[in-house]
Formats: C-alpha cells, structure tokens, sequence
C-alpha cells in the first residue's frame, strides 16, 4: 500500500527558485490518495474528545468536511474576510508580504464547545493561529489542530506551543 507523501506531487523551484511546492491536487484527484488522506487524518484524532470540527478556506473544507461526516460532527467554516453573510467575528494575521484577515459565524462555536481544527499545510501557522482566537474568542476550547502536510521548516508549529499539533506528513525543509 502507498503513502500519502507518494500521492503528493513535488514541483521544485515553484514559487520562486530553491522551492519545493507540496501539491496537494494530486492526493484529491486520485480515489486511493484522497481515501488514505482523509483516513490519516481520522487516525490523529483517535481518543480525541471533540463537538465539531473547524477548517480554514479552502482545502481546511476539503479535508474537514469528509471528517466530520465520517466522525458524524458538525462543521465550521473560517472563511476569508466578507464570505459570510451573518454576523461574524475575525481576525486578522500576518502574511509574508502583508496581512490577510478571516471570519466565522459569531453562533458557529457554542462556549464551551470542544473544536478540532483542520487544514491541509502548516506553513508559517499565521492563519491558523487567527483561527485558534476565534474559537477562544466565542468560547470553545481548541483540542487538537490537524493538517495533511507540514513545512517543518517555517516552524509554524512553534506559533501553537499550547496546542496538540500533529501532521500526517512532515516535511523537514520549507
């Protein structure tokens, strides 16, 4: 049986020269990748109490909407800023070159609530630090952040000390 890393399509000197890009399209477009892909990741949560699982726009949803359907939780969306139509709440985070900024529905987290955040690639971990306070911020409680794919070398993870991080793969360099 393959691994996830073999279905993960490598394009080096992308962006930018000295680059490796870590293609997630080819993990989706293939039945067999996307099913241990999404199976990995339900393995990271065994013994994991949670309410809901929360994912970030867009590959957070493709990745966590297939787990909280087979776990049967609900689903949260943390979208980019003016995606959501009710009252939300947001955050904003620094990026490479600027900032960016990202909302929730102010009644997606009840207090109290236990979250499980997903995505697909822990970089630098702004964006998912933004989203670690909108959960704090509505009341619930953060107990396990998820990705597919990790650039150890960001040291994204250092960003979320306080919280369970686990990645199906790890990548050492950027």
């Amino acid at each position: 049986m393959k691994k996830v890393e073999e279905y993960i399509r490598n394009i080096p000197d992308f962006p930018e020269e000295g680059i490796i890009f870590r293609d997630v399209t080819t993990v989706l477009q293939d039945a067999e990748g996307l099913k241990l892909a999404i199976d990995s990741m339900i393995r990271l949560l065994d013994g994991v109490d949670f309410d809901v699982v929360a994912g970030t726009e867009s590959r957070g949803f493709i990745f966590g909407v297939p787990i909280a359907y087979a776990l049967g939780k609900p689903f949260v969306p943390i979208r980019k800023k003016g995606k959501l139509p009710c009252e939300t709440i947001s955050a904003k985070y620094d990026l490479e070159y600027g900032s960016a900024e990202i909302e929730m529905h102010r009644d997606s987290i009840v207090p109290g609530q236990k979250a499980i955040l997903v995505d697909d690639l822990i970089a630098t971990g702004g964006t998912i630090k933004a989203c670690t306070k909108l959960i704090e911020e509505l009341g619930g409680e953060v107990v396990k952040i998820i990705f597919l794919m990790e650039l150890a070398g960001l040291k994204g993870r250092d960003k979320l000390g306080k919280y369970d991080v686990d990645s199906v793969v790890i990548y050492d360099g950027k």
